[in-house]
């Protein structure tokens, strides 16, 4: 077939035909490569795999420049633009692309990166080739299904599992390049079929740097281990919290993973990740399987500036507390803490004021937490004198305090507030003891006295009322007041 048996000989007139028509068409580069598919590695010693792959992804990236000079167009003041709404017409190859065997396809792709085709066009394409997969394998996307471990070259599944961990690697670095809900799906695939951890930490690390765009649903991965574990995948979730927590860390450090915005998460996706978070946590609360030290360090992952109310979370918590009622008084307790009950809102204070699954002291912190909003909205509307403890007030009820403070002050802060509210009680104690006393002395009026003297103690135990009443017009306290308070300031 060469040119030493005859002039034009098939291999001149194939070369000839592959550099002539073959590689100027994309589609039938395409079909050639689909027909190599059963000639390696012939194909490939002949550079045909070679030549079709550079065809294939030189004609892409001649297609998307001319569809980007197609949207250029002149402004009102005569500057040439391009025209983003105009529908972009140069990644029809897309689909052509899904025919070919992956290792096929991954060269194609890689020959595309060279070129500089656009990552947007290239996640898409990835996006295509496996939905097409997978639509032919529903059973991967399914909860039912049950883990592959250990699969071998011919067995069942194998395929799936190569596909995924070459998509995987092959996603390009640029966050927007392919949907958030594509990557969960590749990684709850990952997880089925016992794909390499470097493709699992892969995508999670991919999730976590967007971390804010994903949705309840897609955190929502269901656990493939074995019978009494919980229902969904706790430890991925946490792993990539993490990551997202971490991005400051380390992407100050040059991780290689480029971003169009800043290092650092903003505090408008902290917020969004930190509603996620609660939700999920509501999510997974009553699992009966789901452990405490699990649920503590999901919640406990994000900074406590993250949440600007802590709403969800205690949602949350009550949910775990109803779903696990076995639990300790110091598990309740633990479990308490992760709630800043200053950042409450009025109808979530109303309802832990009168839950009795939390524990004691928390519902004492929420009634005197809501004791100040009111006794210090009093005094600013009386007084003008008590501006300093209005302002502290409200940022009390817009959830700010606790996040504003250092660890430093905050915990002084609630040191002296405990002090104050123990002297408070001890007060009440002392006021309650006196009404009583009225209340003895009234009755037995009552019993011995005509209507003149019945009148009489009543005007007297109202005076009696008034002067221990605690919202009194004067700012300083009475004798009597500083007396008992003392005593029982010495007996605490």
């Amino acid at each position: 077939m060469t040119e030493e048996y005859a002039n034009e000989n098939l291999a001149s007139r194939s070369e000839a035909y592959l550099d002539g028509v073959v590689c100027k068409s994309l589609e039938m580069s395409v079909e050639v490569l689909q027909q190599c598919e059963g000639l390696f590695p012939l194909a490939d010693e002949l550079n045909i795999v070679g030549r079709c792959t550079d065809a294939i992804a030189s004609k892409a990236c001649a297609e998307q420049i001319a569809s980007s000079f197609s949207r250029l167009e002149y402004s009102s003041s005569g500057r040439l633009h391009m025209n983003k709404q105009a529908k972009c017409n140069g990644d029809w190859w897309i689909e052509d692309l899904s025919v070919l065997r992956i290792d096929l396809y991954q060269r194609v792709i890689e020959a595309m990166k060279c070129r500089g085709v656009h990552p947007e066009s290239i996640g898409a394409s990835l996006v295509n080739y496996a939905e097409k997969l997978f639509k032919r394998k529903p059973t991967l996307w399914t909860a039912t299904s049950r883990p592959r471990v250990g699969l071998m070259p011919g067995s069942v599944g194998f395929e799936e599992k190569t596909v995924v961990e070459t998509i995987a690697s092959l996603l390009p670095a640029e966050k927007v390049a392919v949907p958030m809900s594509f990557l969960f799906g590749l990684l709850r695939s990952a997880v089925m079929l016992d794909c390499t951890m470097s493709c699992r930490l892969n995508l999670e690390r991919r999730i976590g740097s967007q971390l804010e765009m994903a949705t309840l649903d897609d955190l929502l991965i269901p656990s493939f281990q074995h019978a009494g574990d919980t229902l969904f995948d706790v430890d991925t979730i946490h792993r990539i919290l993490v990551i997202f927590s971490q991005q400051d860390e380390s992407e100050d450090g040059g991780s290689g993973y480029d971003s169009d915005g800043p290092n650092p998460p903003s505090q408008t996706a902290l917020v969004k990740v930190a509603k996620l978070v609660d939700n999920y946590l509501a999510e997974i609360a009553p699992d009966a399987n789901l452990k405490l030290a699990k649920f503590v360090v999901i919640a406990d992952t994000l900074p406590g500036y993250a949440r600007t109310t802590d709403d969800g979370l205690y949602r949350a918590v009550d949910i775990y507390l109803k779903a696990h009622q076995g639990l300790s008084d110091l598990e309740r307790k633990r479990l308490c803490k992760l709630i800043d009950f200053q950042k409450l809102s009025e109808e979530a204070s109303a309802h832990a004021a009168q839950n009795e699954r939390l524990p004691l002291q928390a519902i004492v912190q929420v009634l005197y937490i809501e004791q100040l909003r009111l006794r210090n909205a009093l005094c600013c509307s009386f007084s003008e004198d008590n501006q300093k403890t209005a302002y502290q007030s409200r940022r009390i009820s817009n959830g700010a305090l606790s996040a504003a403070m250092s660890p430093r002050d905050n915990y002084a802060s609630l040191r002296r507030e405990n002090r104050e509210l123990k002297l408070e009680l001890a007060r009440m104690r002392v006021r309650i003891n006196d009404l009583e006393k009225g209340h003895a002395c009234m009755k037995q009026d009552l019993e011995k006295s005509s209507s003149k003297k019945l009148m009489n103690s009543m005007k007297k135990f109202g005076k009696l009322f008034i002067s221990h009443s605690p919202f009194r017009g004067s700012s300083s306290p009475s004798k009597h007041s500083m007396v008992t308070d003392s005593k029982v300031t010495g007996r605490i």
